[in-house]
């Protein structure tokens, strides 16, 4: 079995990504001594989509912070993070659709998703 150096990317997906080469790398832990200040800053970059109870949700997020765990590889990084947050970008994308009739969004989910909303 070969070794693999593995590192933390935080990572940024914005709305209308449409793939991993829209996904931005905002930092990365080189070692482990790097990674209690991601983390940090992961939690901070995500507090905008938490209420006043401190309860975390995607529909509160204007973008998607991913936090990846992978090879030195930063296309890697961005392909995970991508495929991590499509889901989290497909709930986000219908929430505005359904409660605020964002019309940007449901073009979104057309266009990038190639899902029709109601």
């Amino acid at each position: 079995m070969r070794f693999q150096e593995h590192y933390f990317f935080l990572c940024r997906v914005k709305l209308d990504a449409k793939g991993p080469q829209d996904v931005e790398i905002i930092a990365k832990a080189e070692t482990s001594v790097d990674f209690p200040a991601i983390y940090e800053q992961y939690e901070e970059l995500k507090s905008i989509a938490y209420n006043e109870d401190g309860l975390y949700s995607i529909v509160r997020a204007n973008e998607i912070i991913v936090l990846v765990r992978t090879p030195v590889n930063p296309k890697e990084a961005k392909i995970r993070a991508y495929d991590e947050a499509v889901p989290n970008l497909i709930t986000n994308l219908q929430h505005r659709v359904m409660q605020k009739k964002d019309a940007d969004a449901k073009r979104i989910l057309k266009e990038v998703h190639d899902i029709e909303e109601l």
